[in-house]
């Protein structure tokens, strides 16, 4: 023991007299010489000076200390004291992004530590959920915008600072205590993401491809879609390179490199995209019901006309939208994706076993010169995930296998979208019909129960794609951190508003129901052409392209889509106007 003991002074010791000014040591024999001694001073001028003692020095008795932490022993976990702290090398427990020590020590090197560990810590990574309720609830964000309900940030004390007694690790202040969920570490693995990026993708949109393909043809609307989805990934990728840059959301991402203006118009391009989704899927139920109620009562006239069972749903929609937390729909949601696979289930079965029997319907045709426009707009409606592509990245425990991950699924619902083109319009042919579920066989019981519980599937997730839109326009009109908990003037004003806006839905899907597949092309047209194709093109040109090729690229990309919004729009409404 006297061996070992003796051993971890001298090491101490070796590590304190690196530090120290020369002529001076932290060994335990050092001389301490008394200053204004003169049989000292006088002998100094014949012999050569020992070392002396580091006590002597100004603050010797603290800094010896301090330098003897180096040379301690590592202690384990539990042993471990608030004094002598284990201390951990493995780079497993570095932040990668992490500035070294050297670059601290420079001015301002503290300062840009600081701000990267902020940007680390508000940057939202959530794990995925079972459902899309529960992830957009979880996220409380969709393209990457903080959309949760926000309260007034309070500093007084919990009830557990009160009762207890103060002590030296008590904060001075009290905690700030504010609704926000906290910020957790993105944990989902590549098959979470996996299932969660197909929920995102596949919605409303693919069921109006049948009748898209039967505007334009089986050929051309085939190619179309691929185009589309190429083109989708190209600008996916710009998307997701401006976030590895500039980190945050689609909007933040706007405000970064665009200013604020660039930020609003991204947040309306969004909100507009969002209510024409709520205000199709409204139209499509309303049909779908109308088909479903004329077969289980035949011979009778109900007198629900489509109008009349948009307006029916208004009475359901409206209670719905003054949810707060909507996860309380999660279960009633995933009840719903069961009901929407189940309806493809049936329609390849259907379609496959038709085509097997009786061959391609005779009226198919290759490519449709009359209406071949409004395949386009109606192709990019399909891809309507793109919101939900920076929160699913975020999500993952290892974010750079996310760019794989997506090509993977755009090639698989690429195929699932196809399929249900291809197959519905190669069987029915020109009585293709937007409601697709109408085609089939409406005397059989398993149709009208397919037909009415992907009735149900969509009207169910009305309220969760009409979220991101409410909360984007009550942040603009009541402010960020104006919140009805605490004040029911508040809160009754966003009710009123949120009631306003589903029955404004309403009112949109009155007026657009005469002819649905003309009003998805031009919702896909106008406001999802922006989004994918323009947008990320915009962002990636004036925030990361450094090559001229690369700008002439984003150049390119947002002149193809300006020009396909401007023409796919002006001839959506030439066509509806004139029929």
């Amino acid at each position: 023991m006297t061996d070992l003991a003796s051993c971890r002074t001298q090491a101490e010791a070796d590590v304190v007299s690196r530090h120290l000014p020369s002529g001076y040591t932290a060994e335990p024999n050092a001389v301490t010489t008394v200053s204004g001694s003169a049989s000292a001073s006088a002998s100094d001028h014949n012999s050569p000076r020992e070392p002396q003692d580091s006590l002597s020095l100004q603050g010797g008795d603290i800094h010896r200390e301090i330098f003897k932490i180096e040379a301690r022993p590592k202690l384990g976990q539990r042993s471990a004291t608030f004094s002598q702290p284990t201390t951990r090398t493995s780079s497993t427990f570095r932040p990668h992004d992490i500035i070294p020590a050297s670059e601290q020590r420079a001015p301002g090197g503290f300062r840009r530590q600081f701000i990267q560990q902020q940007q680390r810590l508000n940057t939202v990574t959530t794990p995925v959920t079972r459902n899309f309720v529960s992830f957009l609830a979880l996220y409380g964000s969709f393209a990457g915008e903080d959309l949760a309900e926000s309260e007034e940030v309070s500093v007084a004390p919990t009830g557990d600072e009160e009762d207890t007694q103060p002590t030296e690790t008590r904060p001075l202040l009290g905690r700030r205590k504010s609704s926000r969920r906290p910020v957790k570490p993105g944990d989902a693995g590549t098959v979470k993401s996996f299932f969660t990026l197909l929920k995102a993708f596949i919605g409303t949109g693919i069921m109006f491809l049948p009748k898209a393909f039967k505007n334009g043809g089986i050929l051309f609307s085939s190619v179309t879609l691929i185009i589309v989805a190429l083109l989708s990934c190209l600008s996916f990728h710009l998307l997701l390179l401006c976030r590895r840059r500039y980190g945050g959301g689609y909007g933040e991402l706007g405000a970064t490199i665009g200013g604020p203006k660039l930020r609003a118009i991204i947040l309306g391009s969004i909100t507009l995209s969002q209510i024409g989704f709520v205000c199709s899927g409204i139209i499509f139920v309303a049909e779908n019901l109308g088909s479903f109620f004329e077969a289980v009562t035949p011979g009778r006239t109900m007198g629900l006309g489509t109008k009349k069972l948009i307006a029916t749903q208004l009475v359901l929609l409206i209670p719905l939208a003054l949810i707060r937390d909507i996860s309380r729909l999660g279960p009633v949601a995933l009840l719903a994706d069961i009901f929407i696979f189940i309806g493809l289930f049936y329609i390849w079965f259907y379609d496959i076993s038709t085509i097997a029997t009786s061959g391609i319907n005779p009226s198919v045709e290759l490519f449709n010169p009359r209406d071949f426009t409004l395949t386009i707009g109606s192709s990019i409606f399909t891809y309507e995930g793109i919101g939900l592509i920076l929160p699913i990245q975020a999500s993952m425990a290892e974010p750079g296998k996310f760019p794989r991950l997506l090509y993977i699924v755009m090639v698989i619902i690429t195929i699932i979208f196809a399929s249900v083109g291809t197959l519905c319009y190669a069987t029915f042919g020109s009585s293709t019909r937007v409601e697709i579920i109408s085609n089939y066989p409406q005397t059989s019981k398993l149709v009208n129960a397919v037909q009415f519980l992907y009735s149900i599937a969509i009207l169910v997730g009305t309220p969760v794609q009409l979220f991101p839109a409410t909360r984007i326009i009550e942040t603009k009109v009541f402010g960020e951190r104006v919140s009805g908990k605490k004040s029911s003037s508040i809160k009754w004003k966003k009710n009123a508003f949120r009631t306003f806006l589903t029955a404004l839905c309403g009112l949109i899907s009155i007026l657009g129901a005469s002819d649905l597949d003309k009003f998805v092309a031009l919702i896909g047209a106008f406001a999802c052409v922006p989004l994918v194709y323009i947008y990320p093109a915009l962002l990636h040109f004036k925030g990361v392209a450094q090559s001229p090729w690369i700008k002439a690229g984003d150049v390119f990309l947002c002149v193809v889509g300006l020009g396909a919004m401007i023409y796919s729009t002006a001839v959506t409404v030439s066509t509806w106007i004139r029929q």
